[in-house]
């Protein structure tokens, strides 16, 4: 993000930002409010801000390529290297002094 979207933002003021958050609030035309993240140069996020811009001055970044891991299903437990994966009780879990 740089000048053409906020002249806070020119120079080496000039940001990485990953926005989570747009706004609903009412603005000045063509302005918004954005909730989200300052990233470094590695793509991690090192502030949590919420930044007012002009929407015509932000322009979209590739994404980074990172390896993702995929999510396992919901009540899965992860195998250890050679052992079998655990399995889930089929039942409610009971015992224990009441």
């Amino acid at each position: 993000m740089d000048a053409a979207a906020s002249v806070q933002f020119g120079g080496a003021s000039a940001i990485v930002f990953r926005v989570t958050v747009v706004s609903k609030q009412a603005t000045y035309d063509g302005w918004v409010w954005l909730h989200g993240y300052v990233l470094d140069r590695k793509g991690e996020a090192v502030e949590k801000r919420e930044i007012f811009v002009q929407f015509d001055g932000l322009r979209l970044l590739a994404r980074p390529h990172k390896q993702v891991q995929a999510a396992a299903p919901r009540g899965a437990v992860a195998a250890s290297p050679g052992r079998p994966p655990a399995r889930r009780p089929a039942g409610p879990i009971t015992g224990g002094r009441r």
